[in-house]
């Protein structure tokens, strides 16, 4: 039996459920409601055999040597542009951002990441911006650059956001609805980054304890099983993530989230070779 903590999707609930099983392989799931509360634990006590990830979280920890085995399989990818909000009574652009002030819950949030990446193509740095964080990196040797500032203990992004103590704010994947809110970036934007960067950017992906890699081909075919269940099209193979898995390390290292762009051998080292 292995220890794992994986998300609800489409895709994963044939295997959360217990409607695909393997001879030889079983997976105790984590009862975890918001997924990113798992991330923390494993990069830092190893908590469990298997478990998603944050790219830019894996990222992070590879670099510091937690001993975590990316496996070849995306759980989570979006379009990052619908979840950096303004007031929707102010005319801010994203060219417009240098120099105000932008809330993201975590600086290494990999939502802010993509969008920080997709901001510097268009002439506004990480730097150019003041961050405001609520809590720390999953990777507890990280900290945040000198352009971002904590917001006092019990703030809320939201309610900074809509009282004008922030200009912008990115939320991931809990963005909230509101009349008083509306999107900096234009509707056609996730268009714009499909036609310049030719991929949509993935979120989430599986890693395994070391101890725990050799089981990786079976891990995946469960996953595969349930998969088969709910396509959901999402990349799938080491040579399919490498579009994401490159621009994410660039722009890491260019916000300052990483020291240096790993080799195709680091970002799979430990991965049984079998594996695709």
């Amino acid at each position: 039996m292995l220890s794992a903590a994986i998300g609800r999707y489409p895709h994963t609930a044939a295997l959360l459920d217990g409607a695909v099983t393997m001879p030889g392989l079983r997976l105790e799931c984590a009862e975890v409601p918001v997924i990113s509360r798992a991330f923390a634990p494993m990069v830092r006590e190893g908590r469990y055999a298997i478990s998603e990830m944050a790219i830019a979280t894996w990222l992070q920890a590879r670099e510091h040597d937690k001993g975590l085995v990316l496996l070849p399989w995306a759980l989570a990818a979006r379009f990052q542009d619908s979840a950096m909000l303004c007031r929707a009574d102010t005319p801010l652009t994203p060219g417009a951002l240098a120099g105000k002030r932008v809330g993201v819950r975590a600086y290494s949030q990999t939502t802010g990441m993509w969008l920080r990446g997709i901001l510097a193509g268009q002439g506004v740095a990480a730097s150019d911006i003041a961050w405001t964080t609520f809590e720390d990196a999953h990777v507890a040797e990280y900290r945040d650059p000198p352009w971002a500032t904590r917001a006092a203990p019990g703030s809320d992004m939201q309610a900074m956001l809509e009282a004008g103590a922030l200009d912008a704010a990115i939320f991931g994947a809990d963005t909230p609805k509101s009349d008083a809110l509306r999107r900096v970036f234009a509707d056609d934007a996730a268009g714009d980054f499909r036609r310049v960067y030719g991929f949509m950017p993935v979120n989430h992906l599986l890693v395994a304890r070391a101890d725990a890699a050799d089981a990786a081909a079976d891990v995946l075919g469960l996953m595969a099983a349930a998969e088969a269940q709910a396509p959901s099209g999402l990349p799938r193979g080491r040579a399919a993530l490498m579009p994401s898995l490159c621009f994410a390390a660039h722009f890491c290292v260019q916000q300052g989230l990483i020291s240096r762009m790993p080799s195709f051998e680091e970002i799979w080292a430990g991965l049984p070779a079998a594996v695709a």
